[in-house]
């Protein structure tokens, strides 16, 4: 499945149906429950097998080109390191195209979200690790950002 990852636009698509379906029971969308279960069986099944997802709480596809920087053997959210090697592998496993220079290309391909590429994101919140991207995103109230963290 992880083939429909070439086809960010076709995914950015699906991303902003998802968004439009959802934000009329966004006050309906609250974390624990069965809500919650539904959301995390639900990204379970599909995010995982199409972007090898982590389920990290706090996705971010948008804005990498629709490619999961938790993929990154150092699971950085910002950019490559400093190892990506001359042919763009990564250094940490030299059979592997860097999850940056895929999210890079990707991006470009992206029609409304391809500025956000350059979008500085935030330190990931591991308390958020398991739960629903989608339920943590449609809530204002849940703190995306780790304790003590200043946006």
């Amino acid at each position: 499945m992880r083939f429909i990852q070439n086809y960010p636009r076709l995914l950015e698509v699906a991303y902003h149906s998802t968004e439009r379906l959802l934000k009329p029971f966004q006050r309906w969308l609250v974390p624990g429950g069965w809500t919650e279960r539904f959301f995390v069986n639900l990204e379970i099944v599909s995010k995982v097998p199409i972007f090898d997802c982590r389920m990290c709480g706090h996705c971010v596809l948008h804005s990498t080109g629709m490619t999961c920087p938790m993929t990154c053997p150092k699971t950085l959210r910002n950019g490559p390191c400093g190892g990506v090697q001359n042919n763009g592998n990564c250094e940490i496993k030299p059979e592997m195209v860097c999850v940056w220079v895929q999210a890079w290309q990707r991006s470009l391909q992206l029609k409304d979200y391809q500025e956000d590429f350059s979008i500085l994101q935030d330190p990931l919140n591991n308390q958020l690790k398991g739960t629903s991207a989608w339920i943590n995103a449609m809530n204002p109230q849940i703190q995306i950002h780790p304790k003590g963290w200043k946006a």
